[in-house]
């Protein structure tokens, strides 16, 4: 219930407070993200030593979010699943199947944007 009480500054620093402890959760306690970032970092120190362009960083920023988001989301999804139901159910299990397949989708576009920017790069070393 919303407290129309704390006026909307408040309420909003309140809301990326929530927002914050709910990014820190995910970093600390969920291996497919700390997978995600790692690789993030990673491409991250990449873009710097190729130097790529503005537009090959806004494509490799915006890869990044779409799989971090895309596995949060995923996460969430199996936490309320899992706290609905908790007991293996093959209903329950489709739909966190589908779930996994978001960040699947995510990851594998992040590749091939990935493969664009850095392997003519690569190849140029050689």
């Amino acid at each position: 219930m919303k407290d129309h009480k704390l006026g909307f500054i408040r309420g909003r620093l309140r809301s990326i407070k929530f927002a914050v402890k709910g990014m820190w959760l995910l970093l600390t306690t969920e291996d497919s993200i700390k997978v995600q970032a790692f690789f993030a970092i990673l491409v991250t120190f990449m873009g710097f030593y190729f130097s790529i362009s503005t537009n090959e960083w806004l494509a490799q920023i915006l890869v990044i979010a779409l799989v971090l988001v895309a596995e949060a989301l995923n996460t969430a999804i199996e936490k309320v699943a899992d706290f609905v139901h908790p007991d293996y159910d093959k209903k329950i299990g489709f739909i966190k199947d589908i779930a996994a397949g978001a960040p699947a989708f995510a990851a594998f576009f992040s590749l091939i944007i990935a493969g664009i920017i850095y392997i003519p790069k690569i190849i140029a070393i050689f």
